[in-house]
């Protein structure tokens, strides 16, 4: 298995070469250029670039070649700023130290004078043969190493290391020389020893006890204050926060909910302190299960009424992913396990929703938190009073605030108590609403509306695995993502009457959070709402509330008896999109 998932890993890094022609000439143009070398069969390839990171990659594909692809964003580019030598069965690569262009002066700290980091900075992509020897070292840019190499020896100041290589027959040290480690790692290590004049480290060996040395990749990775990562495919499934830190309560309640997926992703991240805290559970009584993978199954889509009649709820939207009304019997076609069958009725879904409303609580900003609780004030004045409303807030941790209550008069007194201050953990607190907050409602209505500015700094739990979980959970989240600088503004005066207009503007959300929003909102069939002046956050709200009650309950024959129904359901209406929740209650009770 592990042969078969590293070969994949390698085959999707290839795929993203494969737009980079190899040829036997340089390839000079503006902003990168590429090359291919010719090698020796046991080629050994040393790689110093203090300007920006460097990606090595071993692939079977080359054989006595190295092929090498420089990038720059901003800089022009030649042979003088990236160069290639072979001498004694060694390829050595080097970038040129940056330029002071006004005295023809050169720097080896990778900046020109005047000038940012990014202005001089190059990355290198490099395809190496299987089996070949790689040292590589930079400053403060990443170093990845993927595939089966050699050996691997890698240094940095405080760039990123990342090392994706087989297990089969592997030594290894990861040794930090002027900080305490940070490191995630897909597989278990042993524990981090500090060695003398302040060095620490982690070694060890994998896969066959047996294997010659001569067969055995050895990695030796050194980074001065930098990240490891090991056996990570793909760095968007590593936490915010690598550095030591005791369990939260959001963390807790997340181990404490059995969900194997969620309890994995912080265990790699303390598996200590995730071991010692389970530990502490009660065992389990008779046949009752430990943990287990999350359930890729929802509950009933349909639910049996009268008769062979069968319910659903169908939430329908359009291209733009807005709220269809208006719909009828005629405008839906619903299949069961794969036939067509005849639709008896179509109602408004009637039935309260429950509502969690997630606020980003996170910094100390006086502005901020009035601006918070005022927010928070303003939906409940939005949403229906049938609805229940739980309130939870976060920043390094989440504080229930109130539990799901239809009661405006506690909901509002208990929002004047909220505190703020700390780091931000989105994604924990996200999933702990879902598999905590939201797990003894299934089947019910549901929905999570997140006010915060999407970047999270804090958490255990990386966004992709919260993301999976987002779209099993069967709840609508509506993320509303404000700019952190946009909310203490929104106190100022209009730019003309200010001493400092330019703290009036525009001001955008990072890249990041902005496409993490959208997803969230699209894996949920909820929308995404990118707050940009402090005037559209009410038009957001009542846009949600919109969203929740255009909803339809359908009824039609079925011809199943069984509880598991494969239903799908289409609408006659060009381009329209239909999700499918449990149906819970209908005006409709033909």
């Amino acid at each position: 298995m592990r042969v078969s998932r590293f070969q994949t890993r390698i085959i999707i890094a290839l795929l993203l070469l494969a737009l980079a022609p190899c040829g036997s000439a340089d390839n000079i143009f503006a902003q990168g250029f590429e090359k291919e070398l010719d090698a020796p069969e046991k080629v050994e390839v040393q790689v110093k670039n203090l300007r920006g990171r460097v990606t090595v990659i071993a692939s079977e594909e080359l054989n006595k070649k190295v092929y090498i692809r420089a990038e720059s964003p901003k800089a022009l580019m030649g042979d003088d700023d990236v160069r290639a030598e072979i001498t004694e069965g060694k390829v050595e690569i080097t970038t040129a130290p940056a330029r002071d262009e006004s005295r023809g002066e050169r720097y080896g700290n990778g900046v020109r004078r005047g000038g940012t980091a990014d202005d001089e900075r190059i990355d290198l992509v490099i395809r190496v043969p299987l089996r070949a020897r790689v040292k590589i070292e930079t400053g403060d840019g990443a170093a990845d190493v993927v595939g089966n190499v050699a050996s691997a020896e890698v240094t940095t100041a405080t760039g990123t290391i990342r090392a994706d290589v087989p297990l089969d027959a592997l030594k290894y040290s990861f040794q930090w020389t002027a900080s305490r480690p940070r490191f995630f790692s897909e597989v278990e290590l042993p524990e981090v020893k500090e060695r003398r004049g302040g060095v620490y480290e982690i070694a060890g060996r994998f896969g066959d006890k047996d294997a010659k040395e001569t067969e055995r990749i050895k990695l030796e990775l050194v980074t001065s204050r930098g990240v490891v990562l090991f056996g990570v495919s793909d760095p968007a499934t590593v936490p915010s926060d690598l550095r030591p830190r005791p369990l939260t309560e959001s963390a807790r309640a997340i181990i404490r909910s059995g969900d194997e997926d969620l309890t994995e992703a912080i265990r790699k991240v303390a598996p200590r302190l995730v071991g010692d805290y389970t530990q502490t559970f009660p065992p389990p009584k008779g046949d009752a299960p430990g943990f287990a993978a999350r359930s890729k199954s929802r509950s009933p889509l349909a639910t049996p009424i009268d008769g062979r009649l069968a319910r659903l709820n169908a939430s329908v939207t359009d291209r733009n992913g807005r709220a269809v009304a208006g719909l009828t019997e005629k405008d839906f076609i619903v299949f069961e396990n794969g036939e067509p069958r005849p639709v008896h009725g179509v109602a408004p879904a009637s039935a309260p929703f429950n509502l969690v409303l997630l606020l980003d609580v996170s910094g100390s900003v006086e502005e901020r938190l009035d601006f918070i609780r005022k927010a928070a004030l303003s939906f409940l004045n939005t949403v229906n009073p049938q609805d229940r409303i739980a309130i939870i807030s976060f920043r390094d941790d989440v504080q229930l605030i109130s539990d799901f209550t239809a009661d405006r008069t506690l909901l509002a007194a208990r929002i004047k108590r909220i505190d703020a201050g700390g780091g931000t953990a989105l994604y924990d607190s996200l999933a702990y609403t879902l598999v905590h907050t939201l797990q003894p409602l299934r089947g019910e209505r549901t929905a999570v509306v997140i006010l915060s500015d999407g970047d999270d700094n804090k958490s255990f739990i990386p966004f992709p695995e919260v993301l999976e979980a987002t779209m099993e959970s069967g709840a609508l989240v509506y993320p509303l993502y404000i700019p952190s600088g946009l909310i203490p503004a929104s106190g100022t005066p209009a730019p003309p009457s200010t001493l400092d207009p330019v703290r009036s503007r525009y001001l955008t959300l990072t890249s990041r959070a902005d496409a993490e929003g959208r997803k969230l909102a699209e894996v949920s069939g909820g929308v995404y709402y990118p707050v940009t002046r402090i005037d559209e956050l009410q038009r957001a709200y009542d846009d949600v509330v919109a969203q929740l009650r255009t909803s339809y309950t359908v009824s039609y024959a079925s011809a199943s008896e069984a509880a598991e129904r494969r239903v799908r359901v289409r609408v006659n209406r060009d381009g329209a999109a239909v999700r499918l929740s449990p149906a819970v209650g209908s005006n409709d009770e033909r």
